[in-house]
């Protein structure tokens, strides 16, 4: 429930009590913004470093991939925790937390890698995890108080404010190995500095800004389209009733898969490319680079696939981008030693993974009745982080097996299944 403080901020001029969903839906939708613009600086300086780190550490480059398996499957487990948190408690509770652990793994990463201990590296890295499960959460957050028209475009409007952050950050593998020396850690060190600070303000921004906190208000004055009560929530995962309810409808069963499969295409060709783009040769400037224009195909045309959802429909939308997933691993896994043709096979990636997300979600929350939307999101966060750690965790042997082109074929060839069962699915609604 909400408090009576924030009941009256939100309320409408004229009317007392009564709150101004527009207005408030306006005032969420800006803060979740800036959290993700300064906490994904955090996420974005560790990708392009997390990999090599653990090479250093190893000496070995199958086990590099075990730096995104693990902060992967830390999301994973974090994800059903935090929904559940944020249902008992309302979304500032559940990303805050989210953002609070990540930094707390974020300086056990340095101080493990400066001791030369891989375990608490490792278990740093775990916990960093907690602040991928709150970037995805916040999407629903966006969400909660959303019209159905309008759903998918105010979800990929916070998808996008991650664009700024996250493509800063693997840029600063310059500045990281600067910070590093003095303090006696190894290069790729460097950069979990940055990501300490970036995550405390990202929980700062949630725990200050999100006020009225947006699901407890959805309980409270329930939106268009939702059917939320007001009752108090306890804090249960629910995880058995949110399969359920996914299984009994074909459409949130379908933004589930692609949301599933996407993720684990992208992660398991992104966590291998910063160690192949190193071992031909390219600076830790360039890998910053790449994965900066990765990340901005993530995030930085968001907004235009939510438009496109919401006009076009979402399927459409999820099956276009299993086109370009395709064309990513083509152009990628074609590219031997030569850099552009990854550079623009990440960017690519981006792109896809952008399009099933967005529509993915979208298609998945408007699929399932209100009450019981909080669950099925965590649940699809978490079956996503599963299947990511397991791509990165098999990434490493398939990539020292099967060489980068190998990679590239195995990650292209989930498309396929997918894309069949999208086609099957618009020609059945039409």
């Amino acid at each position: 429930m909400t408090s009576a403080a924030e009941s009256r901020s939100s309320a409408a001029p004229g009317i007392p009590g009564r709150p101004d969903l527009a207005a408030v839906q306006r005032h969420t939708v800006r803060v979740l913004m800036t959290a993700q613009v300064v906490a994904g600086i955090g996420m974005g300086s560790m990708l392009s470093s997390g990999g090599l780190l653990v090479e250093h550490l190893t000496g070995s480059r199958s086990v590099a991939g075990l730096a995104t398996t693990l902060t992967t499957l830390g999301a994973a487990l974090m994800s059903v925790p935090l929904a559940a948190l944020s249902r008992a408690r309302g979304r500032r509770a559940g990303l805050g937390a989210g953002w609070l652990v990540a930094a707390v793994g974020a300086v056990i990463v340095p101080v493990g890698a400066g001791l030369g201990l891989l375990g608490p590296t490792l278990l740093g890295m775990l916990l960093i995890g907690a602040a991928s499960a709150a970037n995805l959460q916040s999407r629903y957050a966006a969400t909660d108080l959303a019209g159905p028209d309008a759903r998918a475009g105010a979800l990929s409007l916070v998808v996008w404010a991650t664009t700024a952050g996250s493509v800063l950050g693997p840029n600063l593998s310059g500045p990281g190995e600067a910070v590093a020396r003095p303090l006696g850690l190894p290069d790729a060190a460097g950069t979990f500095v940055f990501s300490v600070v970036a995550f405390l303000a990202g929980w700062a921004v949630i725990h200050k800004g999100l006020r009225p906190d947006p699901l407890l208000l959805t309980r409270a004055t329930p939106a268009p389209g939702t059917t939320e009560g007001g009752e108090t929530r306890r804090f249960r995962t629910r995880m058995r009733e949110a399969t359920r309810h996914v299984l009994a409808s074909p459409a949130a069963l379908t933004g589930l898969g692609a949301l599933v499969v996407g993720h684990a295409v992208m992660v398991s060709v992104m966590t291998m490319t910063p160690v192949h783009l190193a071992h031909h040769g390219a600076s830790l400037s360039v890998v910053g680079f790449t994965i900066s224009l990765h990340i901005l195909g993530m995030y930085g045309l968001s907004p235009l696939v939510g438009r496109a959802a919401d006009r076009l429909g979402r399927i459409p939308v999820i099956l276009a981008g299993q086109v370009v997933f395709t064309a990513a691993t083509v152009l990628a896994g074609t590219s031997g030693g030569r850099q552009w043709p990854v550079t623009a096979g990440l960017f690519l990636l981006g792109v896809g993974w952008s399009c099933a997300t967005v529509a993915g979600s979208a298609l998945l929350s408007e699929s399932v009745a209100g009450e019981h939307r909080s669950e099925v999101q965590g649940l699809s966060d978490m079956l996503m982080n599963l299947v990511g750690a397991a791509g990165a965790a098999l990434s490493g042997v398939v990539l020292a097996g099967y060489g980068y082109g190998g990679l590239n074929v195995a990650a292209g060839a989930l498309v396929l299944p997918v894309s069949g069962l999208l086609v099957l699915a618009l020609r059945r609604r039409r």
